[in-house]
């Protein structure tokens, strides 16, 4: 009796070990087999992708070795599917919803699986999800092996969804409004809305039908809400910071420039984020879709593609004179908002590609999955593609594809020079805190700055609100100066806490990763 037992025990125990965990950890490759009772699967995905409909096939999937009887599979995308379909191609892109009751390993209940459409190094998605992550709220990515009954269609990048587990993990999600900023194409617009740029977040007057077709609503309401935010991006005087995380909008336009990614806000369709906003009132704005990242999209304009060099020197400063992109334009008008932007360049550029670890990850991730592409009957592009374009542009369906390196590397060395990045910032030092009764007393030693602030918050579910400073004593220590920067706040009023310290013509933050990163005030003395 003892063995079965054992046996029964360890199967449990296996079964435990497999659902507990982490499926997007970058270092694993999940296994997803797909099973469907009927025959003609693929007609049935291509007719509900064809109608535009949201329903889905059934059937039964296996993740790494665990089964999930109930699952409802649809094909995902829109080049990344028409194109390869187009082709005649069998690795399209699919999206699987798992059932309420028996959902993923963390409480996932979506895969979202895209199929490298032109992407030939096959490592976009992934590594540009990996930075991102460094900053703001992104989703978790790696790579699967994906087959459907028992046919092998190939190795996918495995994606997060953007939906109540990720809005739960990094915003205490509670019921709130939802926005995919992702423009219909096929959509009819009224003949009285005025002319728009996508989903650019243009004020278009009072008419909700004038934003249908240019935002997809996920939630149960909130088109008043996005009106009031597009109309706040255009008045001169809105209390903006009431309405919009500008922290998180200046680290998605600092990213999307840095690594040239015009699939999104920045480029030609002005698409590819989500706005979520919270129980407060503020709208957060969240990357998403990262295939076509390090220039493998080059469509600044619709009549505007950019070559290589292009590429390599483009401008930290797009549409910055351009009304039709609010976003950018409102943002980087503004002084402090634009040194806040320029530090946070200069932090991506910092802590990835100027100290060579861009090109160290660029190695792992292609060597890591090697031999899973060379394994890949059905990859869209040859073998010979995917090592080239580490180091080349290769051509993917017609569309030169610039190598990774390649773009870095003249891109760093152009970034590296500008007379922006190169301006002398502040300097922060220690940063310290303590309570006193019921106040919470913050000092930083600073030098170089004109005006010091402090950024806190009372708690996690609330965004950051900033006040100035008062500046002190001055140390001196050899031929550097400094000041001692204070602020006093009562303790319930604060919990987490960063620094900017502002120059005439820069600025820095500590920590760096600001409001990713920040101090906390636990009621003892700290310092860094």
């Amino acid at each position: 009796m003892k063995k079965p037992i054992l046996v029964l025990l360890c199967m449990l125990g296996c079964s435990f070990a497999a659902r507990s965990q982490d499926i997007f950890h970058p270092d694993s490759v999940l296994e997803v087999k797909i099973y469907f009772e009927e025959p003609n699967w693929r007609h049935i995905l291509d007719s509900l992708k064809d109608d535009r409909k949201e329903e889905r096939l059934d059937g039964k999937t296996y993740v790494n070795g665990v089964l999930y009887e109930k699952v409802a599979v649809r094909f995902k995308g829109n080049s990344s599917y028409h194109s390869a379909e187009k082709n005649g191609e069998v690795k399209l892109p699919l999206n699987i919803k798992f059932d309420k009751d028996n959902k993923l390993p963390g409480g996932y209940n979506r895969l979202k699986l895209a199929n490298g459409f032109r992407d030939p190094s096959f490592i976009r998605e992934v590594l540009s999800y990996e930075i991102a992550r460094k900053y703001v709220p992104a989703p978790k990515a790696n790579f699967a092996k994906v087959y459907i009954n028992d046919q092998y269609l190939g190795l996918y990048t495995s994606a997060e969804d953007v939906d109540n587990v990720f809005l739960d993990e990094h915003y205490n999600y509670e019921k709130g409004i939802m926005f995919k900023c992702d423009p219909d194409w096929r959509a009819e617009r009224p003949d009285h809305c005025p002319e728009a740029d996508k989903a650019s977040l243009m004020y278009l007057g009072e008419d909700s039908l004038c934003y249908k077709g240019l935002y997809e609503l996920k939630s149960d309401w909130g088109w008043s809400e996005l009106i009031r935010l597009t109309e706040a991006l255009q008045e001169p005087d809105a209390e903006l910071e009431k309405l919009l995380d500008i922290e998180q909008a200046l680290w998605m336009l600092a990213f999307d420039n840095v690594l040239v990614n015009l699939d999104s806000y920045v480029g030609a369709f002005s698409h590819n984020f989500y706005l979520y906003q919270d129980s407060f009132g503020m709208f957060h704005p969240i990357l998403w879709d990262m295939n076509l990242s390090f220039g493998g999209f080059t469509l600044l304009t619709v009549e505007d593609d950019l070559d290589t060099e292009g590429l390599q020197r483009f401008s930290l400063f797009t549409n910055y004179t351009n009304d039709k992109r609010p976003l950018t334009s409102k943002l980087l008008k503004n002084d402090f908002y634009r040194k806040i932007y320029v530090a946070h360049v200069k932090t991506i550029l910092e802590e990835n590609f100027f100290n060579g670890l861009f090109n160290v990850r660029v190695d792992s991730l292609m060597n890591f999955v090697d031999t899973l592409v060379q394994e890949d009957s059905n990859k869209l592009y040859t073998y010979e593609d995917f090592l080239e374009n580490k180091d080349t542009t290769v051509s993917a369906d017609g569309f030169p594809i610039i190598g990774l390196k390649e773009l870095m590397k003249e891109r760093v060395a152009y970034l590296i020079d500008h007379p922006l990045i190169k301006r002398e910032s502040p300097e922060i030092g220690e940063v310290k805190h303590e309570q006193v009764d019921d106040k919470v007393q913050i000092e930083a030693k600073v030098s170089g700055a004109e005006q010091v602030w402090l950024c806190y918050r009372t708690s996690p579910l609330l965004s950051f609100s900033k006040i100035k400073m008062k500046d002190g004593i001055v140390t001196s220590t050899g031929s550097d100066q400094s000041e001692i920067w204070y602020a006093e706040i009562p303790a319930a009023d604060i919990q987490d806490y960063y620094i900017i310290a502002e120059g005439e013509k820069a600025a820095i933050l500590k920590p760096r990763r600001a409001a990713k990163e920040f101090f906390s005030v636990s009621g003892k003395k700290n310092t860094e």
